[in-house]
């Protein structure tokens, strides 16, 4: 989730440089305009799938799955997937090659000559913001949790909704974790793309995919794992309706 911010504080420029890199393993890349690339395929491919892996994968996905059919709900998920997800990809991906530039520029460099596409670059940035605004403070509840449990506070589960209440209710402590984070994001940015945000990504995609595979592995050995796992697998189309 930290890497999330990095990526949107880097106003997607990342994904731009990447689209040209991407069949190049040269170190040391860089593009017509002398700004650094990803040094490498595997590089590009976890920064891209660090962007598409958010909360609403980790948290929001299991439980809404749950209340909206399991497995039928999943090829649902799938088909929007193909169908609408894959065509969006592929295009950013073709702007960025085709302009090498950042969200902002490539619509400026790409447009016909007189016409106005250059205006919708407005959405795209107000986005960034948005998404910015959001990770940021969400990343900073992650930390203090970390931190907070470190430390002992969580005594058990009913505290969870205490401590969480107590700290919303703390502008003050809200604003120093959120600023914790975005100083962070712009540390690694600074580092630049191969020593700052891939090589940091690298080291949380993997952790991220090992923490994920361990807690699917836990879910199976808890009681009614079984059957959740048949509900999730297997579809069940008269579940979307009850």
């Amino acid at each position: 989730m930290s890497f999330g911010v990095t990526a949107f504080v880097f106003d997607r420029k990342a994904a731009c440089m990447a689209s040209q890199n991407t069949t190049s393993n040269n170190a040391s890349s860089v593009d017509g305009q002398g700004r650094e690339g990803f040094s490498s395929r595997l590089g590009f491919l976890l920064i891209s799938a660090g962007c598409a892996i958010g909360l609403g994968n980790i948290w929001r996905f299991p439980y809404i799955t749950g209340e909206y059919g399991g497995a039928a709900f999943v090829l649902l998920i799938l088909f929007f997937l193909v169908v609408l997800g894959v065509p969006l990809l592929v295009m950013e991906f073709a702007m960025g090659r085709a302009s090498y530039r950042s969200l902002a520029r490539s619509y400026e460099a790409l447009e016909p000559q007189g016409s106005k596409w250059h205006r919708f670059k407005w959405l795209g940035l107000v986005g960034c913001y948005l998404l910015m605004m959001f990770y940021t403070v969400v990343c900073g509840w992650t930390i203090a949790y970390f931190v907070k449990a470190a430390m002992g506070t969580f005594d058990g589960t009913e505290d969870v909704t205490m401590v969480f209440g107590s700290m919303l209710g703390n502008p003050m402590e809200l604003t120093g974790w959120m600023l914790l984070v975005a100083v962070i994001g712009f540390g690694v940015c600074a580092m630049g793309v191969q020593k700052g945000v891939e090589r940091i990504t690298k080291v949380m995609m993997a952790a991220l995919f090992v923490i994920m595979a361990l807690l699917c592995v836990h879910s199976l050995t808890l009681e009614g794992g079984q059957a959740g796992l048949e509900f999730y697998l297997l579809p069940n189309f008269d579940n979307l309706f009850n």
